[in-house]
Protein backbone atom coordinates (compact mmCIF):
# COMPACT_ATOMS: atom_id res chain seq x y z
CA UNK A 1 0.00 0.00 0.00
CA UNK A 2 0.92 3.15 -0.97
CA UNK A 3 1.89 6.33 1.02
CA UNK A 4 -1.41 8.33 -0.80
CA UNK A 5 -3.51 5.05 0.26
CA UNK A 6 -2.46 4.93 3.79
CA UNK A 7 -3.50 8.90 4.29
CA UNK A 8 -6.82 8.20 2.90
CA UNK A 9 -7.25 5.11 4.93
CA UNK A 10 -6.17 7.10 8.13
CA UNK A 11 -8.56 9.98 6.69
CA UNK A 12 -11.80 7.84 6.58
CA UNK A 13 -11.02 6.41 10.65
CA UNK A 14 -10.39 9.99 11.61
CA UNK A 15 -13.95 11.41 9.63
CA UNK A 16 -16.99 9.73 11.72
CA UNK A 17 -19.37 7.68 9.71
CA UNK A 18 -22.94 9.58 9.42
CA UNK A 19 -25.78 8.30 10.26
CA UNK A 20 -28.64 6.73 7.95
CA UNK A 21 -31.57 8.84 8.35
CA UNK A 22 -33.91 6.64 6.74
CA UNK A 23 -32.80 3.33 8.27
CA UNK A 24 -33.33 5.33 11.62
CA UNK A 25 -36.58 6.18 10.51
CA UNK A 26 -37.68 2.89 9.21
CA UNK A 27 -36.79 1.63 12.82
CA UNK A 28 -38.66 3.79 14.35
CA UNK A 29 -41.70 3.05 12.39
CA UNK A 30 -41.15 -0.81 12.79
CA UNK A 31 -41.06 -0.76 16.82
CA UNK A 32 -43.17 -1.21 19.60
CA UNK A 33 -43.60 2.55 20.37
CA UNK A 34 -47.31 3.89 20.98
CA UNK A 35 -48.17 5.76 18.19
CA UNK A 36 -48.14 8.93 19.54
CA UNK A 37 -44.39 8.58 20.59
CA UNK A 38 -43.50 7.42 16.54
CA UNK A 39 -45.43 10.59 15.39
CA UNK A 40 -43.44 12.47 17.63
CA UNK A 41 -39.90 11.23 16.56
CA UNK A 42 -40.79 10.97 12.86
CA UNK A 43 -41.77 14.53 12.60
CA UNK A 44 -38.23 15.25 13.29
CA UNK A 45 -36.80 13.20 10.38
CA UNK A 46 -36.09 15.76 7.22
CA UNK A 47 -39.24 14.98 4.23
CA UNK A 48 -36.30 13.78 1.86
CA UNK A 49 -35.73 10.90 4.68
CA UNK A 50 -39.58 9.97 4.75
CA UNK A 51 -39.71 9.67 1.36
CA UNK A 52 -37.02 7.39 1.44
CA UNK A 53 -38.91 5.57 3.37
CA UNK A 54 -41.94 5.22 0.98
CA UNK A 55 -40.36 3.73 -1.62
CA UNK A 56 -39.00 0.67 0.67
CA UNK A 57 -42.18 0.41 3.00
CA UNK A 58 -44.60 -2.53 2.69
CA UNK A 59 -48.35 -1.21 1.49
CA UNK A 60 -49.59 -2.39 5.19
CA UNK A 61 -46.42 -0.16 6.72
CA UNK A 62 -47.40 2.86 4.60
CA UNK A 63 -50.87 3.37 5.44
CA UNK A 64 -49.80 3.94 9.27
CA UNK A 65 -47.18 6.15 8.33
CA UNK A 66 -50.02 7.59 6.53
CA UNK A 67 -51.88 7.59 9.49
CA UNK A 68 -49.17 8.96 11.70
CA UNK A 69 -48.22 12.20 9.60
CA UNK A 70 -49.78 15.02 9.77
CA UNK A 71 -50.52 16.71 5.75
CA UNK A 72 -48.10 19.00 6.02
CA UNK A 73 -45.07 16.53 6.53
CA UNK A 74 -46.52 14.23 4.06
CA UNK A 75 -46.63 16.77 1.33
CA UNK A 76 -43.08 17.66 2.19
CA UNK A 77 -42.34 14.17 1.60
CA UNK A 78 -44.32 13.55 -1.64
CA UNK A 79 -42.32 16.87 -2.93
CA UNK A 80 -39.27 14.35 -3.14
CA UNK A 81 -40.40 11.52 -4.94
CA UNK A 82 -39.78 10.99 -8.39
CA UNK A 83 -43.05 9.44 -9.12
CA UNK A 84 -45.83 9.87 -6.50
CA UNK A 85 -48.28 8.33 -8.40
CA UNK A 86 -48.74 5.12 -7.12
CA UNK A 87 -48.37 6.45 -3.26
CA UNK A 88 -50.97 9.31 -4.21
CA UNK A 89 -53.36 6.84 -5.32
CA UNK A 90 -52.91 4.30 -1.96
CA UNK A 91 -54.12 7.97 -0.14
CA UNK A 92 -57.31 7.61 -1.51
CA UNK A 93 -58.60 10.61 -3.02
CA UNK A 94 -59.56 12.92 0.07
CA UNK A 95 -56.68 12.32 1.74
CA UNK A 96 -54.51 13.03 -1.99
CA UNK A 97 -56.18 16.51 -1.83
CA UNK A 98 -55.72 17.63 1.44
CA UNK A 99 -52.12 16.54 0.73
CA UNK A 100 -51.84 18.28 -2.36
CA UNK A 101 -53.16 22.00 -0.86
CA UNK A 102 -50.18 21.93 1.26
CA UNK A 103 -47.65 21.18 -1.59
CA UNK A 104 -45.97 24.08 -3.85
CA UNK A 105 -48.39 24.40 -6.59
CA UNK A 106 -45.70 23.43 -8.96
CA UNK A 107 -44.98 19.92 -7.27
CA UNK A 108 -48.97 19.85 -6.83
CA UNK A 109 -49.35 20.18 -10.66
CA UNK A 110 -46.29 17.33 -11.58
CA UNK A 111 -48.34 14.80 -9.09
CA UNK A 112 -51.27 15.24 -10.63
CA UNK A 113 -50.19 14.59 -13.91
CA UNK A 114 -48.69 11.24 -12.41
CA UNK A 115 -52.36 10.31 -11.97
CA UNK A 116 -54.72 8.71 -14.69
CA UNK A 117 -57.65 11.50 -15.78
CA UNK A 118 -60.27 9.85 -13.48
CA UNK A 119 -57.97 10.07 -10.97
CA UNK A 120 -57.22 13.69 -11.39
CA UNK A 121 -60.64 15.09 -10.99
CA UNK A 122 -61.81 13.35 -8.28
CA UNK A 123 -58.67 15.03 -6.14
CA UNK A 124 -59.25 18.19 -7.95
CA UNK A 125 -63.14 18.16 -7.16
CA UNK A 126 -62.00 17.70 -2.98
CA UNK A 127 -59.75 20.43 -2.82
CA UNK A 128 -60.20 24.54 -2.05
CA UNK A 129 -60.89 26.88 -5.09
CA UNK A 130 -57.46 28.56 -4.40
CA UNK A 131 -54.98 26.11 -4.89
CA UNK A 132 -57.15 24.24 -7.80
CA UNK A 133 -56.86 27.90 -9.34
CA UNK A 134 -53.01 27.93 -8.86
CA UNK A 135 -52.49 24.48 -10.51
CA UNK A 136 -55.17 25.15 -13.41
CA UNK A 137 -52.82 28.13 -14.06
CA UNK A 138 -49.62 25.94 -14.43
CA UNK A 139 -51.11 23.23 -15.97
CA UNK A 140 -52.39 25.75 -19.33
CA UNK A 141 -48.79 26.03 -20.19
CA UNK A 142 -46.89 24.55 -22.70
CA UNK A 143 -43.85 22.67 -21.37
CA UNK A 144 -41.72 24.77 -23.18
CA UNK A 145 -42.78 27.48 -21.44
CA UNK A 146 -41.79 29.92 -18.51
CA UNK A 147 -45.16 29.40 -16.63
CA UNK A 148 -44.67 26.15 -16.34
CA UNK A 149 -41.99 26.07 -14.38
CA UNK A 150 -43.61 28.95 -12.32
CA UNK A 151 -44.62 28.97 -8.87
CA UNK A 152 -46.24 30.95 -6.19
CA UNK A 153 -44.54 30.35 -3.19
CA UNK A 154 -43.46 34.10 -3.13
CA UNK A 155 -43.67 37.16 -0.69
CA UNK A 156 -45.31 39.96 -2.09
CA UNK A 157 -45.60 43.25 -0.65
CA UNK A 158 -47.83 47.25 -1.75
CA UNK A 159 -46.04 49.75 -3.01
CA UNK A 160 -46.27 52.46 -0.02
CA UNK A 161 -45.58 50.07 2.46
CA UNK A 162 -43.51 51.37 5.70
CA UNK A 163 -41.04 49.11 7.19
CA UNK A 164 -42.92 47.94 9.95
CA UNK A 165 -45.60 47.12 7.83
CA UNK A 166 -43.73 45.36 5.60
CA UNK A 167 -42.25 42.67 8.11
CA UNK A 168 -45.67 42.26 9.04
CA UNK A 169 -46.80 41.65 5.71
CA UNK A 170 -43.60 38.71 5.74
CA UNK A 171 -44.07 37.76 9.07
CA UNK A 172 -48.01 36.73 7.56
CA UNK A 173 -46.74 35.42 4.49
CA UNK A 174 -44.14 33.72 5.44
CA UNK A 175 -46.57 30.89 7.46
CA UNK A 176 -47.55 29.84 3.88
CA UNK A 177 -44.28 30.91 1.69
CA UNK A 178 -40.99 29.88 2.06
CA UNK A 179 -39.28 31.64 -0.28
CA UNK A 180 -38.48 34.67 1.58
CA UNK A 181 -35.07 35.76 0.49
CA UNK A 182 -36.76 37.95 -2.34
CA UNK A 183 -39.92 40.34 -1.70
CA UNK A 184 -41.34 41.67 -4.39
CA UNK A 185 -42.89 45.10 -4.45
CA UNK A 186 -46.61 45.46 -6.58
CA UNK A 187 -48.90 48.40 -7.25
CA UNK A 188 -52.39 48.31 -6.42
CA UNK A 189 -53.18 46.67 -9.70
CA UNK A 190 -50.69 43.59 -9.31
CA UNK A 191 -48.54 44.87 -11.40
CA UNK A 192 -44.86 44.54 -10.37
CA UNK A 193 -42.87 47.47 -9.24
CA UNK A 194 -39.34 46.55 -7.97
CA UNK A 195 -38.21 44.10 -5.43
CA UNK A 196 -35.78 43.81 -2.45
CA UNK A 197 -34.25 41.47 -0.16
CA UNK A 198 -34.59 40.22 3.30
CA UNK A 199 -31.60 41.30 4.18
CA UNK A 200 -32.21 45.29 3.43
CA UNK A 201 -35.63 44.99 4.98
CA UNK A 202 -34.13 43.32 8.41
CA UNK A 203 -31.26 45.66 8.45
CA UNK A 204 -33.54 48.73 7.67
CA UNK A 205 -34.61 51.17 11.18
CA UNK A 206 -38.25 50.98 11.65
CA UNK A 207 -38.47 55.06 10.02
CA UNK A 208 -36.37 54.47 7.17
CA UNK A 209 -38.03 54.83 3.53
CA UNK A 210 -38.77 51.46 1.97
CA UNK A 211 -39.02 53.12 -1.46
CA UNK A 212 -35.29 54.17 -1.06
CA UNK A 213 -33.72 50.46 -0.85
CA UNK A 214 -36.48 48.77 -3.54
CA UNK A 215 -35.06 47.81 -6.82
CA UNK A 216 -36.95 49.20 -9.61
CA UNK A 217 -35.35 47.95 -12.41
CA UNK A 218 -35.25 44.37 -11.35
CA UNK A 219 -35.15 41.23 -14.06
CA UNK A 220 -38.41 39.94 -14.88
CA UNK A 221 -39.50 37.25 -17.49
CA UNK A 222 -43.17 36.45 -19.10
CA UNK A 223 -45.28 33.48 -18.20
CA UNK A 224 -45.44 32.55 -22.05
CA UNK A 225 -41.66 33.13 -23.05
CA UNK A 226 -39.43 29.91 -24.12
CA UNK A 227 -37.69 28.60 -21.25
CA UNK A 228 -34.40 28.10 -23.62
CA UNK A 229 -34.87 31.56 -24.98
CA UNK A 230 -34.01 33.68 -21.64
CA UNK A 231 -32.34 31.40 -19.85
CA UNK A 232 -28.95 32.63 -20.88
CA UNK A 233 -30.16 36.58 -19.74
CA UNK A 234 -31.56 34.67 -16.29
CA UNK A 235 -28.53 33.18 -15.68
CA UNK A 236 -26.32 36.41 -15.85
CA UNK A 237 -28.41 37.58 -13.14
CA UNK A 238 -27.63 35.12 -10.18
CA UNK A 239 -30.76 35.59 -8.53
CA UNK A 240 -32.47 33.35 -6.03
CA UNK A 241 -36.08 33.61 -8.26
CA UNK A 242 -36.85 36.03 -10.65
CA UNK A 243 -40.70 37.46 -11.18
CA UNK A 244 -43.01 35.75 -14.06
CA UNK A 245 -45.30 38.39 -15.37
CA UNK A 246 -48.24 38.38 -17.77
CA UNK A 247 -48.85 40.26 -20.75
CA UNK A 248 -49.81 43.17 -18.89
CA UNK A 249 -47.31 43.42 -16.34
CA UNK A 250 -49.17 41.52 -13.91
CA UNK A 251 -46.81 39.47 -11.49
CA UNK A 252 -47.95 35.58 -11.61
CA UNK A 253 -45.60 34.32 -9.66
CA UNK A 254 -41.56 33.40 -9.77
CA UNK A 255 -39.13 31.10 -11.09
CA UNK A 256 -36.32 29.94 -8.75
CA UNK A 257 -33.12 29.29 -9.60
CA UNK A 258 -33.50 25.10 -8.49
CA UNK A 259 -36.37 24.95 -10.74
CA UNK A 260 -34.34 26.48 -13.87
CA UNK A 261 -31.41 24.04 -12.87
CA UNK A 262 -34.10 21.08 -12.51
CA UNK A 263 -35.17 22.31 -16.09
CA UNK A 264 -32.29 22.75 -17.76
CA UNK A 265 -31.05 18.99 -15.92
CA UNK A 266 -34.11 17.48 -17.73
CA UNK A 267 -33.37 19.18 -20.82
CA UNK A 268 -29.86 17.46 -21.04
CA UNK A 269 -31.12 14.28 -20.12
CA UNK A 270 -33.58 14.30 -22.49
CA UNK A 271 -31.13 15.27 -25.56
CA UNK A 272 -28.70 12.99 -24.31
CA UNK A 273 -31.34 10.06 -24.53
CA UNK A 274 -31.94 11.27 -28.14
CA UNK A 275 -28.31 11.32 -28.86
CA UNK A 276 -28.53 7.86 -28.07
CA UNK A 277 -31.63 7.56 -30.41
CA UNK A 278 -34.39 7.22 -28.19
CA UNK A 279 -37.46 9.34 -27.79
CA UNK A 280 -37.03 9.56 -24.14
CA UNK A 281 -35.04 8.80 -20.96
CA UNK A 282 -35.71 5.37 -19.98
CA UNK A 283 -36.06 4.29 -16.52
CA UNK A 284 -35.07 0.85 -14.70
CA UNK A 285 -38.33 -0.22 -13.47
CA UNK A 286 -39.87 0.50 -17.17
CA UNK A 287 -41.46 -2.67 -18.83
CA UNK A 288 -39.47 -4.32 -21.40
CA UNK A 289 -42.59 -3.63 -23.59
CA UNK A 290 -42.21 -0.09 -23.16
CA UNK A 291 -38.81 0.15 -23.65
CA UNK A 292 -38.99 -1.67 -27.01
CA UNK A 293 -41.09 0.55 -28.42
CA UNK A 294 -39.26 3.58 -27.88
CA UNK A 295 -36.23 2.07 -29.43
CA UNK A 296 -37.25 0.07 -32.24
CA UNK A 297 -38.32 2.87 -34.60
CA UNK A 298 -35.12 4.79 -34.68
CA UNK A 299 -33.26 1.24 -35.01
CA UNK A 300 -35.26 0.13 -37.85
CA UNK A 301 -34.33 3.34 -39.87
CA UNK A 302 -30.62 3.00 -38.51
CA UNK A 303 -30.83 -0.88 -40.11
CA UNK A 304 -31.88 0.53 -42.99
CA UNK A 305 -29.45 2.86 -43.53
CA UNK A 306 -26.76 0.35 -42.54
CA UNK A 307 -28.16 -2.15 -45.12
CA UNK A 308 -27.57 1.20 -47.27
CA UNK A 309 -23.88 1.36 -46.78
CA UNK A 310 -23.06 -2.55 -47.01
CA UNK A 311 -24.49 -2.14 -50.40
CA UNK A 312 -22.82 1.00 -51.83
CA UNK A 313 -19.42 -1.04 -49.53
CA UNK A 314 -20.21 -3.91 -51.98
CA UNK A 315 -19.80 -1.83 -55.53
CA UNK A 316 -16.39 -1.30 -54.38
CA UNK A 317 -15.60 -5.42 -54.24
CA UNK A 318 -13.46 -4.95 -56.93
CA UNK A 319 -11.18 -2.33 -55.56
CA UNK A 320 -11.08 -4.11 -52.40
CA UNK A 321 -10.44 -7.03 -54.89
CA UNK A 322 -7.32 -5.39 -56.28
CA UNK A 323 -5.85 -3.11 -53.10
CA UNK A 324 -6.42 -5.42 -50.46
CA UNK A 325 -4.25 -3.37 -48.15
CA UNK A 326 -7.08 -0.64 -48.49
CA UNK A 327 -9.58 -2.51 -46.13
CA UNK A 328 -7.50 -2.17 -43.34
CA UNK A 329 -7.55 1.52 -42.74
CA UNK A 330 -11.54 1.84 -43.87
CA UNK A 331 -12.09 1.74 -40.06
CA UNK A 332 -9.83 4.89 -39.65
CA UNK A 333 -11.74 6.86 -42.19
CA UNK A 334 -14.92 5.92 -41.03
CA UNK A 335 -14.30 6.81 -37.39
CA UNK A 336 -12.95 10.01 -37.65
CA UNK A 337 -15.96 11.15 -40.03
CA UNK A 338 -18.12 10.29 -37.44
CA UNK A 339 -16.07 11.31 -34.31
CA UNK A 340 -15.95 15.29 -36.49
CA UNK A 341 -20.08 14.92 -37.73
CA UNK A 342 -21.22 14.14 -33.63
CA UNK A 343 -18.93 16.80 -32.84
CA UNK A 344 -20.35 19.49 -35.30
CA UNK A 345 -24.73 18.05 -34.12
CA UNK A 346 -23.07 18.68 -30.22
CA UNK A 347 -22.12 22.55 -31.23
CA UNK A 348 -25.16 23.26 -33.73
CA UNK A 349 -27.91 21.46 -31.10
CA UNK A 350 -26.29 23.90 -28.28
CA UNK A 351 -26.20 27.14 -30.81
CA UNK A 352 -30.20 26.25 -31.61
CA UNK A 353 -31.10 25.34 -28.08
CA UNK A 354 -31.18 29.03 -28.24
CA UNK A 355 -34.53 30.32 -29.40
CA UNK A 356 -33.15 33.89 -30.12
CA UNK A 357 -30.34 32.39 -32.64
CA UNK A 358 -31.32 34.51 -36.32
CA UNK A 359 -31.10 33.07 -39.22
CA UNK A 360 -28.38 34.93 -40.26
CA UNK A 361 -26.26 33.36 -37.26
CA UNK A 362 -27.11 29.91 -38.46
CA UNK A 363 -25.40 30.72 -41.80
CA UNK A 364 -22.69 31.92 -39.86
CA UNK A 365 -22.47 28.70 -37.75
CA UNK A 366 -22.96 26.61 -41.07
CA UNK A 367 -20.28 28.32 -42.32
CA UNK A 368 -17.56 28.07 -39.48
CA UNK A 369 -18.05 24.64 -39.04
CA UNK A 370 -17.02 24.00 -43.16
CA UNK A 371 -13.52 25.80 -41.87
CA UNK A 372 -13.65 23.69 -38.83
CA UNK A 373 -13.90 20.63 -40.49
CA UNK A 374 -11.86 21.83 -43.73
CA UNK A 375 -8.72 22.67 -42.07
CA UNK A 376 -8.81 19.79 -39.17
CA UNK A 377 -9.45 17.77 -41.50
CA UNK A 378 -6.43 18.96 -43.73
CA UNK A 379 -4.30 18.48 -41.10
CA UNK A 380 -5.15 15.15 -39.93
CA UNK A 381 -5.21 13.98 -43.52
CA UNK A 382 -1.56 14.73 -44.11
CA UNK A 383 -0.62 13.52 -41.26
CA UNK A 384 -2.22 9.99 -41.47
CA UNK A 385 -1.80 10.01 -44.87
CA UNK A 386 2.46 9.92 -43.91
CA UNK A 387 1.99 7.70 -41.33
CA UNK A 388 0.24 5.05 -43.52
CA UNK A 389 2.54 5.64 -46.44
CA UNK A 390 5.52 4.67 -44.25
CA UNK A 391 3.59 2.30 -42.61
CA UNK A 392 2.98 0.41 -46.26
CA UNK A 393 6.17 0.54 -47.35
CA UNK A 394 7.84 -0.93 -44.25
CA UNK A 395 5.25 -3.54 -43.96
CA UNK A 396 3.58 -4.59 -47.18
CA UNK A 397 6.82 -4.07 -49.10
CA UNK A 398 5.00 -1.44 -51.47
CA UNK A 399 7.21 0.95 -53.53
CA UNK A 400 7.63 4.42 -51.98
CA UNK A 401 5.52 5.65 -54.31
CA UNK A 402 3.08 3.11 -54.34
CA UNK A 403 2.91 3.32 -50.39
CA UNK A 404 2.51 7.09 -50.50
CA UNK A 405 -0.08 7.16 -52.89
CA UNK A 406 -2.16 5.10 -51.07
CA UNK A 407 -1.46 7.20 -47.69
CA UNK A 408 -2.55 10.07 -49.98
CA UNK A 409 -6.00 8.80 -51.33
CA UNK A 410 -6.52 8.01 -47.76
CA UNK A 411 -5.79 11.42 -46.74
CA UNK A 412 -7.63 12.86 -49.30
CA UNK A 413 -10.70 10.81 -48.50
CA UNK A 414 -10.55 11.71 -44.84
CA UNK A 415 -10.52 15.42 -45.30
CA UNK A 416 -13.44 15.12 -47.51
CA UNK A 417 -15.24 12.82 -45.48
CA UNK A 418 -14.67 15.40 -42.71
CA UNK A 419 -15.63 18.36 -44.25
CA UNK A 420 -18.98 16.53 -45.50
CA UNK A 421 -19.35 15.25 -42.16
CA UNK A 422 -19.03 19.31 -40.07
CA UNK A 423 -21.45 19.86 -42.95
CA UNK A 424 -23.77 17.31 -42.03
CA UNK A 425 -23.50 17.80 -38.29
CA UNK A 426 -24.65 21.51 -38.85
CA UNK A 427 -26.98 21.15 -41.69
CA UNK A 428 -29.65 18.34 -40.32
CA UNK A 429 -30.27 19.70 -36.98
CA UNK A 430 -30.61 23.16 -38.46
CA UNK A 431 -33.07 22.01 -40.96
CA UNK A 432 -34.66 20.13 -38.69
CA UNK A 433 -35.50 23.11 -36.65
CA UNK A 434 -36.47 25.06 -39.63
CA UNK A 435 -38.93 22.39 -40.10
CA UNK A 436 -40.48 22.71 -36.53
CA UNK A 437 -38.76 19.67 -35.12
CA UNK A 438 -36.74 19.61 -32.08
CA UNK A 439 -32.86 19.33 -33.62
CA UNK A 440 -31.71 16.98 -30.73
CA UNK A 441 -33.57 13.84 -32.55
CA UNK A 442 -30.83 14.27 -35.08
CA UNK A 443 -29.40 11.81 -32.91
CA UNK A 444 -25.39 10.25 -32.82
CA UNK A 445 -26.50 7.26 -34.63
CA UNK A 446 -28.52 8.39 -37.25
CA UNK A 447 -25.59 11.11 -38.38
CA UNK A 448 -22.61 8.74 -37.86
CA UNK A 449 -24.54 5.94 -39.89
CA UNK A 450 -25.21 9.22 -42.84
CA UNK A 451 -21.19 9.84 -42.09
CA UNK A 452 -20.24 6.24 -42.83
CA UNK A 453 -21.99 6.26 -46.22
CA UNK A 454 -20.01 9.58 -47.61
CA UNK A 455 -16.34 8.23 -45.99
CA UNK A 456 -17.09 4.90 -48.16
CA UNK A 457 -17.67 6.43 -51.16
CA UNK A 458 -14.98 9.29 -50.85
CA UNK A 459 -12.60 6.56 -49.74
CA UNK A 460 -13.29 3.76 -52.12
CA UNK A 461 -14.23 6.28 -54.62
CA UNK A 462 -11.17 8.04 -54.44
CA UNK A 463 -9.39 4.75 -54.71
CA UNK A 464 -11.06 3.44 -57.90
CA UNK A 465 -9.67 6.83 -59.45
CA UNK A 466 -6.59 7.68 -58.19
CA UNK A 467 -4.65 4.24 -57.54
CA UNK A 468 -6.73 2.12 -60.11
CA UNK A 469 -7.59 4.38 -63.39
CA UNK A 470 -4.81 6.62 -62.64
CA UNK A 471 -1.61 4.58 -61.16
CA UNK A 472 -2.64 1.48 -63.06
CA UNK A 473 -2.11 -0.26 -58.91
CA UNK A 474 -3.13 -3.46 -58.35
Amino acid sequence: MNEKDLMSRENENLIPQRPDYTRNALGILRSNLRAEDKREMLAGFHANDIAGMLTELLPGERQQLYRLLDGDVLSDAFSYLDDPAPYMQELGADRAADVLEQMDAGDAADALEALDERQQEAVLARMDGEARGEIDLLRSYGEDEIGSYMTTNCIRIPRGATVKQAMRELTRQAGENDNISTLYVLEKDGTLYGALTLQELLIARKGDDLEKIITTSYPYVYDHEVLTACLEELKDYSEDSIPVLDSSRRMLGVVTAQALAEAVGDDLSEDYAQFAGLSEQEDLHEPLVESMRKRLPWLLVLMVLGLLVSAVTSLFDGVMARLAVLVAFQSLVLDMAGNVGTQSLAVSIRVLSDEGVHHSEKLRLALKELRVGLVIGLLLGVLSGAAVGVYIHLTEGYPLVQAFAVGGCLGLAMMVAMVVSSMTGTAIPIALKAAGFDPAVASGPLITTVNDLVAVVSYYGLAMLMLIQVLHMG
